[in-house]
């Protein structure tokens, strides 16, 4: 297969970035968009020419990392899919892909498709933990959980923290994200004592880094770890809460 490329460069946070045009004439249906551009790096080297950075870990759906934008779509054509996943084979007759960073104001470019994603990680110091007794382990039957509410607190746990959601959202909001955290822990009760707290310290960093939700819901169109857009009304849920309830909790 021969694919030409348009990718984004850009050699610093303060630099200004341009698109280039590049040609890998053997790429094959197999290659995942990871490896289509480990074999661009691969030509650039052998031509002396600094490779294109990117971000990639596991490179099995898992940690999140490899998040880029393909086409105008975060991760890529494939729905509810990660880069890493994303093969050239679904892509159908496609000979030409453009390949861009996530593009949020959260996540500026620190280079080339490598952003910085660490307004996320303040969501999580905001409050995306719980207090636990130190000491003995508790007996599995000592805090009963039903079925039902383990299984729904796994499946919001699922969020992967990529932020192919901000990416998507024309606002450049991170409801869903934060959304699955606070739905995670309210389900469950290891994590109450804080849960107002929570709540308000969590929507307060979503104030001040992000955009307002719309619930337009292309969100969860990109999302790899399928979080359902109720994860955006137990945001809402979840703030409201806190804040009717004031310091009570």
């Amino acid at each position: 297969m021969r694919i030409e490329l348009e990718v984004w460069r850009q050699d610093g946070p303060q630099d200004r970035g341009r698109f280039e045009q590049y040609v890998v004439v053997d790429a094959t249906p197999e290659m995942s968009l990871l490896e289509l551009l480990d074999r661009l790096n691969d030509q650039l080297v052998e031509q002396g020419i600094e490779p294109v950075q990117f971000e990639s870990d596991c490179r099995e759906g898992v940690c999140g990392a490899c998040g880029v934008t393909v086409d105008d779509r975060p991760h890529g054509p494939v729905p509810k899919t990660p880069s890493c996943r994303q093969h050239l084979r679904a892509f159908g007759d496609v000979s030409r892909l453009r390949i861009e960073p996530l593009r949020s104001a959260a996540f500026p470019v620190i280079r080339d498709l490598v952003v910085d994603r660490t307004a996320l990680d303040r969501v999580i110091w905001a409050g995306g933990f719980v207090d636990v007794e130190t000491g003995t382990a508790p007996d599995a039957d000592d805090v009963l959980i039903t079925h039902d509410d383990a299984e729904q607190a796994l499946d919001f746990a699922a969020c992967i923290g990529c932020g192919a959601c901000v990416a998507a959202c024309p606002n450049g909001a991170a409801h869903l994200f934060a959304g699955a955290k606070l739905a995670h822990l309210a389900l469950l009760p290891h994590g109450r004592l804080e849960r107002g707290r929570r709540a308000r310290a969590l929507g307060q960093v979503l104030d001040d880094e992000f955009g307002p939700c719309s619930s337009y819901g292309e969100c969860v169109e990109v999302c790899p770890a399928g979080i359902p857009l109720a994860a955006v009304a137990a945001m809402h849920r979840e703030r409201l809460r806190g804040l009717f309830r004031g310091k009570a909790d």
